[in-house]
């Protein structure tokens, strides 16, 4: 119901205990940067509440511009928390609102926009150049948060896990370039993996959108996609992990134990070229696959880019073949070789995932029957949410996205996986009329682990690529429920992304933003999210599985932040801005 009234007519009705309560809190969950005017809009006042009706304000509470009946109240399966709906999905004016509830107060302030996440998306994306390694962050592009370049990294020894003939231990490399990991200062391969893959099959299904998207990166005025100039950056850095000698891939580029709570650069503890392993030589198979394709027609701009990466994917493919089952043993090799490393390990301890992936992307850049038939050979019955133990649905999602050309003896591929991919997305879209926050995420208690938003967002992409095969409006629809509860619309109240909304998260486990001694975390990165595992033993106000979060430095079991979280993120916030104009 919509109608036109002043906030006198309301705050008359109220008594004044009442009157005084109506401040901002964070009882009302919503997306605290905002809404599409058509998309569905809807708010979360947790706790027991006497009011049947809430109101959509001006910022000042001056002029009432909707009002609207609050559903009954639900209890959560996730946690002690009890809810109440507040849908204002019909109220499409553009502007900046509160929700405000009598006896209850008001929400955070939101908009209601076309391109309303165009900023938060850019961020997410900015998000990986503010984790660059060997070079410095300028001022123009990092504002207050430039830095010096960190690890210079052309100096890195091989460990003796990763010895061979020709390359002895404490052999010299260069490995400079690519991201930080997460919140510490080593780069690994296997994550790597599915970052690249999930950004550059953003690229893939909208290419012109991300065409005309500036980010504010030193590269931003050449002629490439800054999409691609960042997935470049990390690409170059991946490129010199694989032994030219026999096309292995060495698992990562580390300190031998974590840095200290510095800046990067800081330390000066020597770098290491750690263990060739089967999962990172077909991960790096898939990315420099999918690159190839991807960057052919910027041969100009990055000359002899693509047919390198196509050349180096083709050898890394070949060893896992000669070497099927080589898994990253940290703790095994740590029992005989020195130093010691006891950085992120990353381990797996199958590889029909990396296989289905690697020769999915393989097939679709060279069209090779020889990976399609590996493809069929390795992929799983069933599919499931990608993560970095599990990328065979990358593969699914290239193979679709590619169907209307694939030849006549693969297409036999293309129903299964088109109904495969409906009914996972059916079973989630199910899942949320029955969430008491109405959102895909938190559909079983099992979601919230570590990384949980991640999984969100992934979530997020399965229901985006229903959409685009089906054209149904409901995935698109769940979709955004899902970048509504990363951005505010949950449990805990927060807006996981740094420096977007106003109770967004403040003090993430990332050592820039520890030391940088800046108040502000560095921007546009998303923090773990609620994880009751609580792996890390620091303390936290709440246990339960959807409000398990603490934000606080200490935390990095929930509020670390790490490149394959903010991935999906940036996939999933662009393609709604893309798609925008389809909601309703």
């Amino acid at each position: 119901m919509r109608r036109c009234i002043t906030s006198v007519m309301v705050i008359a009705a109220l008594t004044a205990g009442e009157v005084q309560a109506q401040q901002v809190t964070d009882r009302i969950k919503l997306n605290q940067v905002g809404f599409y005017p058509a998309a569905s809009k809807v708010a979360i006042v947790t706790g027991s509440t006497p009011a049947g009706s809430f109101y959509i304000t001006t910022t000042n509470l001056t002029d009432t511009l909707f009002t609207g009946k609050l559903g009954q109240e639900m209890q959560s399966k996730n946690s002690s928390t009890t809810t109440r709906i507040a849908d204002f999905s019909s109220f499409q004016k553009q502007g900046s609102y509160v929700v405000l509830v009598p006896s209850v107060g008001h929400s955070y302030v939101f908009q209601i926009a076309n391109n309303v996440h165009r900023s938060a998306a850019i961020a997410g994306l900015k998000g990986f150049y503010y984790q660059r390694v060997s070079m410095p962050l300028e001022e123009q592009y990092a504002a207050k948060w430039h830095r010096s370049a960190g690890h210079p990294d052309d100096v890195v020894y091989v460990h003796p896990s990763a010895a061979s003939k020709e390359r002895p231990a404490g052999t010299i490399i260069s490995s400079p370039g690519g991201w930080y990991d997460a919140g510490d200062y080593n780069k690994y391969i296997v994550n790597s993996g599915i970052t690249m893959g999930t950004m550059f099959s953003a690229y893939e299904d909208f290419p012109k959108y991300f065409d005309n998207l500036v980010a504010n990166i030193p590269e931003s005025k050449n002629a490439v996609p800054d999409l691609l100039d960042e997935l470049v950056y990390n690409l170059r850095w991946m490129l010199t992990m694989q032994d030219p000698n026999d096309g292995g891939v060495y698992h990562k580029c580390t300190n031998a134990a974590f840095d200290g709570m510095v800046m990067p650069g800081v330390t000066k503890a020597p770098r290491y070229v750690v263990q060739k392993g089967t999962g990172a030589a077909l991960d790096f198979a898939a990315v420099t696959a999918q690159a190839a394709r991807v960057l052919r027609k910027y041969n100009k701009q990055l000359p002899g880019l693509a047919d390198s990466c196509l050349q180096a994917s083709i050898k890394a493919w070949q060893w896992a073949l000669k070497n099927p089952n080589v898994q990253y043993e940290q703790n095994e090799f740590n029992k005989t070789m020195k130093p010691e490393i006891t950085t992120g390990g990353y381990g797996d301890r199958r590889f029909t995932d990396e296989f289905t992936w690697a020769a999915a992307e393989l097939f679709i850049t060279t069209k090779n029957k020889t990976y399609f038939d590996a493809y069929v050979k390795h992929k799983a019955d069933s599919v499931s949410l990608p993560g970095w133990p599990n990328v065979e649905m990358l593969g699914h999602y290239t193979m679709l996205r590619f169907a209307a050309s694939l030849p006549s003896y693969a297409k036999v591929v293309v129903q299964p996986l088109k109904q495969q991919l409906k009914q996972l997305a059916d079973k989630y879209v199910a899942n949320a009329s029955e969430n008491a926050f109405q959102t895909v995420m938190g559909g079983s208690r099992r979601e919230f682990n570590w990384g949980s938003n991640s999984g969100a967002a992934n979530q997020g992409i399965l229901l985006i690529n229903a959409y685009l095969h089906t054209k149904d409006p409901k995935y698109l629809k769940h979709a955004v429920s899902n970048l509504d509860y990363l951005l505010g619309r949950n449990a805990t109240g927060f807006s996981f992304l740094t420096g977007y909304g106003s109770k967004s998260t403040m003090n993430p486990h990332h050592r820039p933003s520890a030391a940088d001694g800046i108040i502000e975390p560095v921007p546009g990165l998303l923090a773990g999210g609620p994880n009751p595992g609580k792996q890390d033993d620091c303390k936290y106000e709440f246990s339960e599985p959807e409000t398990a979060y603490a934000d606080i430095e200490c935390s990095y079991a929930t509020n670390e932040i790490a490149i394959n979280w903010n991935a999906p993120f940036v996939y999933l916030a662009h393609a709604l801005e893309a798609l925008q104009k389809e909601l309703r």
